[in-house]
């Protein structure tokens, strides 16, 4: 029994057939219906994106029997002894095997010669870089100045490796990777065709695994459909590949909103009974967060084969779009940490457990203390250790002290500091206009006039345009038109900018001094020797 693979059983014999590739296509058959087809073309591109397919097309185009043409009849005897590989006029070498120059000045001893059957003699040459330098001298004069009855058409997989002297005496045409999208519909008709079942999932992941090849993906889909006993499912798919089913990577997923760390330890230990590989399902995962990602930023987006609408709904309800920014880039970052690692499971587990360990803090959670590490971002949560086995100890926040009320005669009684900050906090003010609030004191208000205290310090802050903006915004709060005046601050007046500044340095005094006595971060020490760095102690709002 002879099987021949889908690969070369379902290879396009003609460009209306080829899969991708349009750049090449188009220029290919303006030259051929324009009948200004070069004497030498250079294919490059990663493994099986078309390279020699193309070359053996564009061979039938010029040798067909009814003309040269960018549409071969591929009946003629011509078309079909190209596609068996037989036509006499189409010389293909592996320079892989053929390396020497002799093997070069051989070949090239014919070249003079008329074709035999064809119209063009066409020297196919695959992965040409793999020529000796001598060997390169010798194809030269003949590339640059071949007989009007030869076409060289050359492939390769590193064009770095060609001397520039080749180069500058081809067209060169660099084939693209070919997407996922183009490689899955490819195998979706091919499937169709041969009346084999199929899941659309199990395509999906066949297309990504092949990695923009072409015949990568037709060579898996043969492998799967051996595997799977004559059919294409995703859970054969999935076994084949050493990837974890989509429902524990969605799982993954909705731990991590919830940030219930003990059952994301859990199922992340479970994935081991499948065996699975790590750095794939890292992969997966951040692949899932980019699907959620996209719902989240486009409400319409539909998703794909691999995960339901109603799956990427719930998570970009569930997730916060900070929190997806930030596990797809620790999910990416630890899966090219895997191999440091001391074991692929180890790296996957800590890169789970540094997602939770670096998501923000949300607003509304209570004041917390927290270890920055040296380059990340202030208010992030603590270390794992921190998040596991120590609790985050609450730190409450100083108020500014409101000095005594004071009274100009006759007037109006005085607003104390601390008030002067709730209505700064009120007014209808940005830049360098609220700047000058926050760094004046409230002496008191006596009818139409605020008497401001600033200090020296500050002065160049005052400038008329601010002032005017200033005294607006107060005429807006009070009700009626109010004219400043100020004066230099006195001993002892506090401006909302000082008891801000007082505040922090208390609350960051306090978070050292609670984090120095924390039982955790005396067992680290004890244990580990660790030491702890008070400069990156951050109080969490």
């Amino acid at each position: 029994m002879s099987y021949t693979a889908l690969a070369r059983t379902w290879r396009p014999k003609t460009f209306a057939d080829l899969v991708g590739q349009e750049h090449v296509r188009q220029a290919l058959v303006n030259a051929l219906q324009s009948g200004r087809v070069h004497h030498a073309f250079l294919f490059t591109g990663t493994r099986g994106v078309g390279k020699t397919t193309i070359a053996r097309i564009l061979a039938k185009c010029l040798n067909c029997e009814k003309g040269v043409t960018p549409e071969p009849c591929g009946v003629c005897a011509s078309c079909r002894e190209i596609d068996a590989g037989r036509f006499v006029d189409l010389i293909e070498v592996d320079a892989a095997s053929r390396t020497k120059v002799d093997d070069t000045r051989e070949l090239l001893d014919n070249v003079q010669y008329s074709p035999t059957r064809g119209r063009y003699k066409v020297y196919l040459v695959d992965e040409v870089h793999m020529l000796s330098t001598h060997s390169f001298n010798a194809l030269l004069k003949t590339l640059e100045e071949p007989p009007p009855h030869v076409k060289f058409l050359l492939a390769t997989t590193d064009p770095q490796k060609l001397p520039v002297t080749v180069l500058s005496r081809c067209l060169q045409f660099n084939l693209k990777r070919l997407p996922v999208a183009q490689i899955g519909a490819r195998m979706r008709a091919i499937l169709e065709k041969e009346g084999i079942a199929f899941d659309a999932a199990a395509l999906r992941l066949l297309a990504q695994a092949a990695d923009g090849s072409m015949r990568d993906g037709l060579s898996l889909l043969d492998q799967l459909i051996a595997f799977g006993g004559g059919s294409a499912g995703e859970a054969e798919a999935r076994a084949m590949l050493g990837t974890v089913a989509r429902d524990h990577v969605v799982r993954l997923a909705e731990l991590l909103g919830a940030m219930d760390v003990a059952e994301l330890v859990r199922c992340a230990q479970s994935l081991e009974e499948w065996a699975p590989d790590y750095a794939q399902v890292l992969d997966e995962l951040a692949s899932l967060l980019v699907r959620v990602a996209m719902k989240q930023a486009v409400s319409d987006f539909e998703g794909d084969e691999l995960y339901a609408p109603e799956v990427l709904e719930r998570l970009a309800a569930s997730l916060a779009p900070e929190d997806v920014q930030l596990f797809y880039q620790t999910a990416v970052t630890g899966r090219r940490d895997l191999a440091l690692a001391p074991d692929p499971r180890t790296g996957f587990q800590m890169t789970l457990l540094r997602m939770i360990a670096f998501r923000p803090a949300g607003e509304a959670r209570p004041s917390r203390l927290s270890v920055t590490a040296p380059g990340a971002t202030a208010g992030s949560t603590p270390h794992p250790a921190a998040a596991n086995a120590a609790q985050e100890v609450p730190v409450a926040s100083a108020a500014p002290v409101a000095a005594p009320n004071r009274t100009i005669s006759a007037g109006v009684p005085l607003e104390a500091p601390g008030d002067w900050a709730a209505i700064v906090n009120q007014l209808d003010l940005q830049g360098a206009a609220r700047q000058l609030a926050t760094h004046c004191a409230l002496l008191g208000r006596q009818g139409a006039v605020v008497r401001l205290a600033l200090d020296g310090r500050n002065k160049l802050m005052r400038t008329p345009s601010q002032e005017e903006r200033l005294a607006q915004a107060l005429s807006k709060y009070f009700g009626q038109s109010v004219r400043l005046e100020f004066v230099t601050a006195p001993v002892g007046a506090e401006t909302p900018a000082e008891a801000g500044q007082r505040a922090s340095a208390q609350d960051l005094d306090a978070a050292r001094r609670a984090l120095e006595s924390d039982p955790a971060v005396q067992l680290l020490r004890d244990r580990f020797g660790a030491t702890l760095l008070p400069d990156t102690i951050r109080p969490v709002k």
